[in-house]
């Protein structure tokens, strides 16, 4: 049985893992061909963790991000859905658990919420 995730070190994990698809990936991996990645995935385990946890350690503003991402580089709702099923299969990969299912619904919901804010 998998473990289900429990603390910071468990969101790092999802998240390193998370981006390594996401590199490599042929329908979004070209988003991130820039990325700082030393400067990103300590905002994504922050971002992350608040988001499960309610730690208080983000304090950014990911909806003004993608919509000033989006003018310069459109994304679509295929982008988004690939977005969200491979941090579906990432999680499903690596736990299981109330936290697991909790971390997917809210990666569903910040999806959704993002494309009706930056679509409309």
């Amino acid at each position: 049985m998998k473990p289900d995730i429990a603390c910071r070190e468990d969101i790092v994990l999802l998240v390193n893992r998370f981006y390594q698809r996401v590199k490599g990936d042929q329908e979004i991996g070209q988003f991130f061909s820039h990325v700082n990645w030393d400067k990103h995935l300590a905002v994504m385990y922050d971002f992350w963790e608040n988001a499960l946890f309610y730690t208080g350690g983000y304090l950014g503003n990911p909806l003004k991000t993608h919509q000033s991402f989006h003018r310069k580089s459109p994304l679509t709702t295929a982008h988004f859905q690939r977005w969200l099923q491979l941090f579906v299969e990432t999680v499903d990969e690596l736990f299981s658990g109330n936290n697991s299912e909790q971390i997917k619904q809210r990666a569903l919901s910040i999806s959704t919420v993002m494309q009706i804010k930056i679509f409309s």
